[in-house]
């Protein structure tokens, strides 16, 4: 199993890179942030220095979308910093919450996210692609790579990026969940001639290692508020008990009131109030690292392929020491 470290691009940008290294140092392959202007400072400059301090680590936004750049001012940021760093980069995106939310917007149509996947991967591979109507290429890429991965929960975005991506994002570290997701998209795949077992896996979520559980909880219950988003717009969209999205993911969201969007993301996140201890337990992973290393191979079982780790609570360096001493370790076979 793989092992990424996600972080918000706060000033100073520096901090983000210092954390990034020493996730590499412990063992962590990849390096995600979140990517929304308003909130936080653009993330692919950052990108630039963290490729710049470490020698291995895959950087990409978890996730991007397709409407606050065009397509091929996109395509030709990751080519870019493939051609400088060695194609270390990864395309996380999806419809889009807080970067389109904040500025007035909705996410985007499932339809313009497959084109945007299609025509993103092709332009940063090299290869001409119809944007808008219009053939573009960028002729200056050469052996050009960009894996682009889907974040997605309801079903015909599970379809999509079984039909599309080169790996799926699930923003939650449930095993039964993780489960009939995984099989809802490699079902996909294969009906769409694909090979199934070509998509990678990522599960991504917060993990505090620690015995004092309450704190924990406290720390990352703000993870259940921002799931409850995308949760909100599937109950809207599909009905409070449909067949088609499992309760167990969306009972949760009934006493939610609204979102405020300047804690995205954040511990002590007063919109998360209503996100009960339960979700943040089976959404999250908390406690020992015992505890760590036996849901992150009940995750494996089920066709995990990498655990990105959010860490947006007050024992960051603390976590990825953790890991990188222990939990990452018992995960290598």
């Amino acid at each position: 199993m793989d092992f990424g470290l996600v972080l918000q691009t706060d000033p100073p940008a520096s901090a983000v890179v210092d954390l990034m290294r020493r996730a590499e140092r412990q063992g962590f392959r990849y390096g995600w942030t979140f990517d929304s202007a308003v909130l936080w400072q653009e993330p692919f400059v950052i990108y630039s220095r963290v490729l710049e301090h470490t020698e291995r680590m895959i950087v990409g936004p978890m996730v991007t979308n397709p409407a606050t750049r065009s397509w091929e001012v996109t395509a030709s940021t990751f080519a870019t910093l493939n051609d400088m760093y060695g194609n270390r980069t990864v395309c996380g995106i999806g419809r889009g919450d807080s970067a389109l939310r904040v500025a007035g917007r909705a996410p985007t149509t499932l339809a313009r996210l497959g084109d945007a996947i299609d025509a993103i991967r092709d332009l940063a591979e090299g290869r001409e692609t119809v944007v808008d109507g219009q053939p573009l290429r960028l002729a200056w890429v050469e052996e050009g790579r960009l894996p682009v991965w889907m974040a997605a929960y309801g079903p015909k975005a599970l379809a999509l990026a079984g039909q599309k991506a080169d790996g799926f994002i699930l923003q939650l570290a449930d095993p039964y969940l993780t489960e009939t997701m995984v099989r809802a998209v490699r079902t996909a795949a294969s009906d769409a001639g694909r090979d199934p077992d070509a998509l990678t896996i990522c599960v991504a979520a917060p993990a505090y290692v620690g015995d004092d559980l309450a704190h924990a909880r406290e720390q990352c219950r703000w993870f259940g508020g921002m799931v409850g988003n995308h949760v909100a717009d599937l109950v809207a969209r599909y009905g409070e008990h449909s067949s088609l999205v499992p309760e167990a993911l969306t009972s949760y969201i009934a006493a939610r009131e609204g979102y405020d969007y300047s804690h995205h993301g954040r511990a002590g996140n007063p919109s998360a109030d209503f996100v009960p201890d339960e979700i943040v337990d089976r959404f999250c992973l908390l406690g020992p690292v015992e505890a760590h290393v036996e849901k992150l191979r009940a995750l494996r079982a089920v066709g995990v392929d990498q655990f990105a780790v959010y860490a947006m609570h007050d024992a960051k360096e603390a976590m990825l020491d953790a890991y990188g001493t222990s939990v990452i370790p018992a995960l290598s076979s």
